[in-house]
């Protein structure tokens, strides 16, 4: 915590991209074990203090938020997503919202969900423009096992629900598929689960990526910037051909072992069909 300036939480921290955030907000580097990275920093750094915390456990996030102005909330499975997993995601989402609603302190949130909470739903080829408006189907992706998609829908929905219902001030970044330093090692459950469909996304101009660097920067500009408001897609390219969907593959070995083999149905205009204006106004300081 920063004794000097408004305090910071960052939940959760040993998620990979939790980890890149706090890492942002304490301008530090390197990118090995994280939980044991956390740890070490905190010997270190004076302005940083670790909690333990459950999120199906209210009373241990009230502890945590005490006396913080803003809350980063990163919330991800370590282990694969299934209906189960569903669930305890959203509970966590209601629980963490609902103590910032009794932290005094507390003046903004910025919730990290997916595009995957945006980009599923039946005949999505028929649609030109997906940004911020568009919500998966939940039905679709039940129906399709989409776990990970259903997760983040349903999370995100609640967490503005009861955000809203509470006057808290709060913003989502919803993030393509997070790449960056050790991803395959350190973040493998949530790239797996993400990817679940990648040839349907590919096809239909929604496969997105963003490295994890730009993510956290994003995070901390929207909680800096007072005029940010609603859902901001965030990534930094969308993979729209059969040598990107390659160097995709490459990037994440040895999760994917294989390349996968896509079929294109129509013109690279499927590419455009992703919107970023209001992260590219946040990005260069007119949100």
């Amino acid at each position: 915590m920063d004794h000097e300036k408004p305090a910071a939480c960052v939940l959760d921290a040993s998620t990979y991209v939790g980890f890149w955030i706090l890492k942002g907000l304490l301008n530090r580097g390197s990118e090995t074990d994280i939980v044991k990275k956390i740890k070490e920093m905190e010997r270190v750094e004076e302005r940083l203090s670790v909690f333990s915390v459950d999120t199906l456990d209210y009373h241990s996030i009230l502890v945590a938020l005490k006396g913080c102005s803003a809350l980063f909330c990163c919330l991800d499975c370590p282990d694969s997503y299934d209906d189960l997993i569903v669930d305890l995601e959203v509970r966590g989402a209601i629980n963490v919202v609902e103590a910032c609603a009794q932290t005094d302190s507390m003046q903004k949130i910025v919730f990290t969900s997916s595009l995957t909470a945006a980009i599923w739903r039946e005949n999505i080829c028929s649609q030109t423009d997906v940004d911020e408006r568009c919500w998966s189907d939940q039905d679709f992706c039940r129906k399709m096992k989409l776990w990970y998609a259903l997760a983040k829908t349903l999370s995100e929905q609640a967490a503005w629900a009861l955000a809203t219902d509470r006057m808290l001030n709060m913003v989502s970044v919803n993030a393509g598929l997070v790449v960056g330093p050790a991803v395959a090692q350190q973040n493998p459950c949530s790239t797996i689960s993400y990817l679940k469909g990648a040839a349907e996304m590919f096809e239909n101009g929604v496969l997105a990526v963003v490295d994890v660097k730009f993510l956290a920067d994003v995070h901390i500009r929207a909680f800096e910037d007072s005029s940010t408001i609603g859902r901001y897609f965030c990534f930094n390219q969308i993979v729209h051909t059969e040598e990107e969907a390659v160097k995709l593959v490459e990037t994440l070995s040895p999760l994917l072992s294989s390349q996968p083999k896509y079929e294109c149905q129509g013109s690279e205009a499927y590419a455009e069909r992703l919107r970023t204006k209001k992260l590219n106004k946040l990005v260069e300081g007119t949100a």
